[in-house]
């Protein structure tokens, strides 16, 4: 099958890049700037690329959707017309429920649209910052609806391993946000406030690993993570709120000097990080 990836930056350029190194040579890429599609011609990331869908989409059977998430309904509504019936489309939004429904609810007859969500973004952004690699031993996430056929959930997750991703899971959309409401969301947001106590350039000649580790996704895509953490408000509000009980609960155990139930703490925290060592 042929692909065609929407979206030259990071991820949607990363991909291209993976596709080819694996030995496709039909590999479409569409970008809104001009110099993105040369940059990925040179780079060999695609075959072809264009800023006018119009005119290469009917050469591709899978559709990668890799853009910001209040830019795939639009760009559906406004191409879809352009797409060959029996093609699939794949958006890797960082958020679903709120994403995948509406866009399915307007396809025309004869496409199908699954959604998938390789976890191996970066805080860096463009197709400067592309590299296949990240794909290596990265989860791959399949998040299907009641309107995906079996075909379409069994090719979405053989791209997943085909990617090169170690793990290929199934969530439902409320299932995923709710995974990455906690596991990426709220750390991005701990990272921001942290970040944001106070001024605190004058630190960085005394900057440990520590704090390295933690701070590292401080370094953001503004656009985006306003419009995932938006269209995820619910969720990303419960887990703000468990975490603001969870750091005043400590607030309190310090204030108290209870060591006892601060030990109890940092072997619970302890105990629950082993299960997340690879």
């Amino acid at each position: 099958m042929n692909y065609g990836i929407v979206g030259l930056g990071l991820m949607g350029a990363s991909l291209a890049s993976r596709l080819m190194e694996l030995g496709h040579n039909e590999v479409y890429g569409f970008d809104i700037n001009p110099l993105t599609i040369q940059i990925a011609k040179d780079r060999n990331y695609i075959t072809e690329g264009s800023t006018n869908p119009e005119e290469l989409l009917d050469r591709c059977q899978i559709i990668i959707l890799a853009l910001y998430p209040t830019q795939i309904q639009p760009w559906i509504e406004k191409y879809q017309s352009s797409i060959q019936v029996g093609s699939i489309l794949m958006d890797i939004s960082g958020v679903k429920s709120n994403i995948v429904k509406p866009c399915q609810e307007i396809l025309k007859d004869g496409l199908e649209l699954i959604s998938i969500h390789p976890m191996c973004g970066r805080e860096s952004r463009g197709i400067e910052q592309a590299d296949p690699t990240i794909f290596d031993d990265a989860n791959f996430i399949v998040v299907p609806t009641e309107k995906n056929t079996h075909s379409s959930i069994l090719l979405a997750e053989q791209l997943g391993s085909y990617l090169g991703c170690t793990r290929v899971a199934t969530l439902t959309p409320l299932e995923h946000d709710r995974m990455i409401g906690f596991l990426s969301q709220l750390t991005h947001v701990i990272a921001v406030s942290l970040m944001n106590t106070h001024d605190n350039s004058h630190l960085v000649e005394y900057t440990g690993d520590s704090f390295r580790d933690l701070t590292r996704i401080a370094s953001i895509n503004e656009d985006l993570w306003s419009e995932l953490f938006i269209l995820n408000k619910d969720i990303l509000l419960d887990e703000t709120n468990q975490f603001i009980d969870a750091i005043t609960h400590f607030r309190d155990v310090l204030q108290a000097e209870d060591i006892e139930e601060m030990k109890r703490l940092f072997i619970q925290s302890t105990e629950r990080r082993k299960l997340f060592n690879k």
